[in-house]
């Protein structure tokens, strides 16, 4: 039983995924953001307990991947493609929202491959990108107006960019819970959940530059202990 655990919690991720994506289109974008937040908790978790059950497998690593493309690839975009439709007349403008897909895949492509990402990330992972994507229309809503094509296309290429760059991220892994070796990383969570509690989904990019910030200063002093 235990051997299937894991993959079960994969299919989960998936299974929320797809629903994400049936929200999407319908412009039901707070049930789709409690799909990417339940993908995000599977995915999480499949990972631990295979870890912990000892019954990691490479049938497990290709399942993840595969449902990811879906939870953390395919929905962001529909996500942008729909709010890019509600800001352009053109016929054919809102597709360049799947231009984050083809990124997302690269991506999982690429830490599939890259035995540097073993620990830590290179480039933004594709879970964080749909978090960021997703706080889009709801601070939208919250101002009260569509986010313009001259917002979206540039918010589109600085993610893809992000997701397949050399810039280095930490995951939240712990080796230890040792304050001294993940100082940065207790601090950009605690900063994390206050900047949540103050500004709800508008905290969400400010997140993301609240983790690149930190993961600098993570491994700019890991590199001076090492020198």
């Amino acid at each position: 039983m235990k051997k299937h655990l894991p993959n079960t919690l994969t299919c989960l991720n998936l299974f929320s995924g797809c629903l994400g994506v049936l929200f999407a289109l319908e412009e039901s974008y707070l049930l789709t953001f409690y799909c990417v937040l339940a993908s995000g908790i599977f995915d999480f978790f499949d990972g631990m307990v295979a870890r912990a059950l000892h019954v990691k497998s490479n049938i497990g690593k290709e399942l993840d991947s595969l449902a990811d493309m879906v939870s953390f690839g395919f929905l962001p975009g529909v996500v942008l493609y729909m709010l890019l439709r509600s800001a352009s007349a053109s016929a054919y403008l809102p597709y360049l929202g799947f231009v984050v897909t083809i990124f997302s895949a690269l991506r999982l492509a690429k830490f599939n491959v890259d035995d540097r990402q073993t620990v830590d990330f290179i480039g933004l992972n594709t879970p964080m990108n749909t978090f960021v994507v997703m706080a889009l229309p709801f601070i939208a809503q919250e101002r009260g107006l569509s986010f313009p094509v001259y917002f979206l296309l540039p918010a589109i290429a600085v993610l893809s960019f992000l997701l397949v760059s050399e810039i280095r991220l930490f995951s939240m892994k712990l080796s230890s819970l040792a304050w001294r070796e993940n100082q940065f990383k207790y601090l950009f969570l605690l900063l994390s959940v206050v900047l949540i509690v103050v500004f709800k989904f508008m905290a969400l990019p400010l997140i993301l530059l609240a983790y690149i910030l930190f993961s600098f200063l993570h491994f700019a002093r890991e590199k001076s202990k090492s020198s």
